[in-house]
């Protein structure tokens, strides 16, 4: 479809000259006052290649020479063979998990295993709704701070219970009785 021809031999539906080699055109003008000027300039700007990728590179490469000497000089090892005749005395989950484990000792498996866990879950994730408190300064989320505290120091508890007071059989030793309840 031609677009037809006005005035001076402009096109009508584009504004521009016909026989013009223009490619682009002006939509709008906007005045100097009406566009947001800022003229200080960021200093605490870091470049991600080849500044930042260089020094986790360079890190990279330190651990990586550290756990290479460490495992040279460290003794890791892996005790015995298994074998289904002869259990070990002490049989503990890695801790992580004692705090879980922990439960298991006080409650049955599926409240201690599924219950507990599924209702810290769901609490969790309810938590941005029941606590509508638009600040982020940590001086006025009394609530959410109270509720992180008292998690973490209810399951670390359970995790230093679980890793030094549980002896042989899983039994409850005191550390300065019978030493601790793992090998190191």
């Amino acid at each position: 479809m031609a677009a037809s021809l006005g005035k001076g031999g402009e096109s009508a539906s584009m504004g521009v000259p016909a026989a013009s080699t223009h490619t682009h055109r002006m939509l709008a003008l906007v005045p100097p006052s009406g566009i947001q000027q800022v003229k200080t300039e960021q200093d605490d700007k870091v470049y991600t290649w080849p500044h930042l990728l260089l020094l986790e590179f360079v890190a990279l490469l330190a651990v990586g020479a550290v756990v290479l000497v460490a495992s040279f000089f460290l003794d890791a090892p892996l005790g015995s063979l298994a074998n289904a005749n002869e259990v070990p005395a002490i049989n503990k989950a890695p801790w992580y998990f004692m705090g879980l484990q922990e439960l298991l000792r006080y409650f049955h498996p599926m409240i201690a295993g599924v219950t507990l866990p599924g209702v810290v879950i769901v609490v969790l994730m309810a938590a941005p709704y029941v606590d509508k408190n638009p600040s982020a300064q940590p001086e006025n989320r009394k609530t959410a701070n109270m509720a992180f505290t008292f998690f973490t120091v209810f399951w670390g508890i359970l995790v230093i219970i679980g890793s030094f007071i549980r002896g042989a059989g899983y039994e409850w030793v005191w550390p300065w009785v019978s030493g601790l309840g793992f090998v190191l």
